[in-house]
């Protein structure tokens, strides 16, 4: 099989790291050619704080979906999470020299530029400038303001920030492992990319990424990213007061919350209990299973309501903003028992579970298609829409392909022009540059 073939998506994960090789087929669903996964050492809350330990689980999690496929990993998209990500919201313009002229990509291209040099917080740098609405003299609601005329044109972006160290330490681990960084994109992009239709992007949908160290918010609408946040606790605080609460080890505390553990106690009866085998020959420990799901119910209550908290800042309250496709959760924590009915409760918005299976050809293993793997097969179709993108111009397109309708999110910006001429010609995002960039800075610091 030819490199170019296939494609890696790499999840960097506080509880696990994913490699995951994959291919389009004919049929433009993605194949799954090999996956392998390592328990994530050295990474808290979605952030390296370990670079020997993080290389060496990128190394396992590599091995073993070589082994598996057959294939060698050269290139890989990594994802970018953790709590010291952030969002704003900013609104720019600019004056252009001639009125009389259209409005063309390097017009857009200025004014994302005059964005990217906002003065943020000491170590922080932006990572993605996402147009939200154009307006052009005055003009408001304008989704796509080139071919217009005007003199001056105004834009809302959606600003997501991050600090740059933690994000250089992710590009650090990929080249120490041996592999080459091939795009990065924020990991609530990605996973919305695999589990989120195009119609609930349209009607306004919450996606709530519960991973073990964050939870991942990305809120869209009208087609378009509108809020993004991290929470600091995931899966992992869950297990912590199962361990503390019930004075046990983690291990045991991992495998309670999976087997028994519900978000919802009032479904378990007092006479339900389970014995867990004692220390080194200590007596057994008999834990009832409404006092497993009150400690578990106590916690996802302050996790959705600090989501909550965030998808009314944006305003979901307002007519013009509500989110009509509700909440779609994912991520290895949506997998807790009677979770989606109690966030019904909380939210009194409808809730769906997210699988990434929409995307994945009819014979990929079940394990794959789980809410687990959402972002590791979002960063997978990233990393196969960068190498289709990357591909020779020449190569013939089909007359009715898609033009970016489940592109990442930054593509929305534009990044996929059609020339009067009718050929496609591409226009680099400000991320896009922004990844050169960081390539580079890892390369001179060889």
């Amino acid at each position: 099989m030819e490199q170019t073939k296939y494609s890696v998506g790499l999840d960097i994960g506080t509880t696990k790291i994913v490699a995951i090789i994959g291919k389009e087929n004919e049929y433009g669903k993605i194949e799954i050619l090999g996956i392998g996964k390592s328990k994530s050492l050295g990474v808290h809350r979605g952030v390296v704080n370990n670079i020997t330990q993080t290389i060496q689980s990128i190394q396992q999690a590599v091995e073993e979906a070589e082994s598996n496929s057959g294939l060698k990993i050269g290139s890989v998209v990594v994802g970018i999470a953790g709590q010291h990500i952030r969002s704003l919201q900013h609104s720019d313009y600019i004056t252009r020299r001639d009125s009389e002229e259209v409005i063309n990509d390097e017009d857009l291209d200025t004014l994302c530029n005059q964005v990217y040099k906002l003065i943020m917080l000491p170590g922080e740098e932006i990572i993605h400038v996402l147009p939200q609405e154009y307006k052009v003299d005055g003009q408001a609601e304008i989704k796509q303001p080139i071919g217009m005329y005007g003199g001056r044109l105004e834009a809302n972006f959606h600003v997501v920030v991050g600090q740059v160290t933690s994000i250089k330490n992710v590009g650090r681990c990929i080249k120490s492992a041996g592999l080459d960084l091939g795009n990065i994109t924020l990991e609530p992009l990605a996973s919305s990319d695999a589990v989120l239709s195009q119609e609930e992007k349209e009607a306004g949908v919450a996606l709530i990424d519960i991973g073990g160290g964050t939870t991942d918010l990305a809120i869209f609408k009208d087609g378009i990213i509108r809020h993004t946040a991290v929470i600091p606790f995931g899966g992992g605080v869950i297990t912590e007061d199962i361990k503390e609460g019930c004075s046990i080890i983690e291990k045991q505390a991992e495998l309670l919350k999976i087997k028994f553990g519900s978000a919802w106690p009032g479904e378990n009866k007092d006479n339900e209990i389970v014995s867990i085998p004692g220390l080194r020959g200590r007596e057994p420990k008999e834990i009832t299973l409404k006092n497993l799901s009150k400690i578990i119910h106590a916690r996802v209550v302050e996790i959705i309501e600090q989501v909550y908290v965030e998808i009314k800042n944006y305003g979901h309250d307002e007519q013009k903003k509500k989110l009509i496709a509700g909440i779609v959760l994912t991520g290895g924590g949506s997998q807790l028992k009677h979770l989606k009915q109690l966030v019904e409760y909380i939210t009194g918005m409808d809730t769906r579970i997210g699988y990434p299976n929409e995307h994945l050809a009819g014979d990929s293993e079940e394990e794959i298609a789980s809410p687990l793997y959402a972002t590791a097969v979002g960063l997978l179709m990233n990393a196969i829409k960068n190498e289709a993108r990357m591909a020779p111009a020449t190569e013939a397109t089909d007359g009715n392909e898609e033009t970016g309708e489940g592109e990442l999110v930054y593509a929305e910006s534009g990044d996929t022009k059609i020339s009067t001429n009718g050929e496609r010609r591409e226009r680099k995002s400000v991320f896009d540059k922004w990844s050169e960039k960081l390539k580079e800075f890892l390369d001179n610091a060889e």
